[in-house]
């Protein structure tokens, strides 16, 4: 007669303790998930510093450039006005990105305006070829080795801050932990990515 009440007892027991391991186990892996995608999403911020570093100084350097090479290209107006338009538009596209809009469409854009900044430089370079009195100018030189060395930078840190994206936004869209991201508005990021013609380094030759 007192067997009954215990069995039931008992079972009730091994039940709630079902139960709590499991919502415990769901709550480990919720922390888990969530500190996952936090920490993959901070691994991405910080790659893309490394770009953002050396996106300042090539905006740094073109003024430079343009400076020095307007004296010997007066006649190229046009080409050295598109050139610093360019770096405005890159410039605010990068503003807009640091002050935390890194989504698919901030992105996006800030890799266009790098991009037609490649262009315009690209189009300044080839023209600076018909000019051999710049190769003689030593701050010509000077600014030409600086800024190849930029596009290099860059080419690498961008390929670290993309892999670093995809592995975030991987982590963002796949089951399950898409729900744990959706819970927490954790947004993928977007890629910084050259446009077709740009993707190559700008060849500053003098």
């Amino acid at each position: 007669m007192h067997g009954a009440p215990l069995l039931l007892a008992s079972t009730g027991m091994v039940a709630l303790a079902l139960v709590g391991g499991f919502v415990l186990g769901a709550l480990i892996w919720l922390i888990a998930t969530y500190n996952g995608l936090r920490r993959a999403k901070v691994r991405a911020q910080n790659a893309f510093s490394q770009i953002d570093v050396q996106l300042k100084r090539r905006h740094d350097l073109i003024p430079n450039l343009v400076e020095t090479v307007k004296g010997y290209m007066a006649h190229e107006r046009e080409t050295l006005e598109a050139v610093t338009r360019a770096r405005a538009q890159a410039a605010s596209a990068l503003g807009v990105v640091e002050g935390g809009a890194m989504g698919l469409a901030s992105m996006a854009a800030l890799a266009n305006a790098s991009g037609a900044l490649d262009g315009a430089l690209h189009r300044l370079i080839g023209l600076v070829e018909a000019y051999p009195e710049l190769k003689a100018n030593q701050n010509a030189l000077q600014l030409q080795e600086e800024l190849a060395s930029t596009e290099n930078r860059i080419a690498f840190a961008r390929q670290g801050y993309n892999d670093a994206v995809m592995r975030l936004n991987e982590s963002i869209v796949v089951f399950p932990s898409n729900i744990v991201a959706n819970a927490f508005g954790i947004r993928e990021m977007g890629l910084f990515e050259a446009a077709g013609a740009e993707r190559a380094a700008v060849a500053v030759k003098f």
